[in-house]
């Protein structure tokens, strides 16, 4: 029998249902797809900055996961260089910007101390740099740029997208239960296959010269270095011993959850830009 007076157990948590944070996950898109769409599209500018302001955000959830002490001046170093990368990079090019990632994380690996926290820190230049130097300079390509930019936006969504919805419906095997146990082989496969659409889709749409295949199989690349970002990212934060990256975005966490994709993708292509030439849609 229970004590007079004691208070009855606490009903057990509610379980989110199959798309609990489906919801969050549309509103915050909502929002965000229109403010980055208009930095891409109204300038060059105003494309580097959006992209410094992201950065600085993903280097301080970096260093938060980290735990270092959030105010100490060292630990500032990490999201205030990050968020020079950008605006150097469009103002000086991007070698300039890489070496400036490169001291940098020296700099940071000296302040902080020749330890395994230190290297982890210092390794956020090496984690987020590629991706910051990739965007500005994807952005920046004669003629093409914008349309690029727009592409790659479009393939990393899909996989996103189809990979969440896939995985959710089917389920199925996990594709790496010690990094993301809620990741399947079914959500791969749909998100693989999203992408691949999207590719069909823009080449039917801008020209039919273009070769379909090639096509498709550029959209699949960027789309599984999409995925292994996720990985990437998702591995991560297991390491670190935290669920989210950040609280700053409802339905996904923070800005490396939502950005994670795109830190392995953009650097992805930019090597397959250069490698097709300077003045070519990267599609083709």
């Amino acid at each position: 029998m229970p004590e007079t007076g004691a208070l009855p157990p606490s009903p057990p948590p509610a379980r989110k249902g199959r798309w609990g944070d489906l919801g969050k996950r549309v509103g915050s898109a909502i929002v965000l797809a229109p403010l980055a769409l208009t930095c891409l599209w109204f300038g060059k500018g105003a494309w580097a900055i959006l992209i410094a302001a992201c950065a600085l955000g993903c280097a301080a959830e970096w260093v938060g996961m980290n735990k270092a002490k959030p105010w100490a001046w060292p630990t500032v170093l990490l999201p205030l260089g990050m968020a020079a990368i950008p605006l150097i990079d469009h103002n000086f090019g991007g070698l300039t910007a890489l070496g400036t990632a490169a001291v940098f994380a020296v700099i940071g690996w000296l302040v902080f101390g020749r330890d395994t926290r230190a290297l982890w820190l210092a390794g956020g230049f090496v984690y987020l740099a590629p991706a910051v130097i990739a965007l500005v300079r994807l952005r920046h390509l004669p003629s093409v740029g914008r349309w690029d930019m727009v592409y790659l936006v479009l393939i990393i969504w899909a996989s996103d997208i189809g990979a969440y919805l896939v995985g959710r419906l089917v389920g199925g095997p996990k594709l790496a239960p010690a990094i993301s146990p809620g990741k399947t082989w079914s959500g791969a496969v749909g998100g693989t296959l999203a992408a691949a659409l999207v590719g069909l889709g823009v080449a039917g749409l801008v020209s039919h010269r273009i070769p379909l295949v090639h096509c498709v199989v550029i959209s699949i690349i960027i789309g599984i270095a999409s995925m292994i970002g996720d990985l990437l990212e998702s591995g991560f934060k297991r390491y670190f011993g935290v669920k989210d990256s950040g609280r700053s975005i409802p339905g996904h966490g923070g800005l490396l959850d939502r950005l994670d994709g795109m830190l392995t993708a953009a650097p992805t292509a930019l090597v397959i830009a250069l490698l097709i030439g300077e003045g070519v849609w990267l599609w083709q």
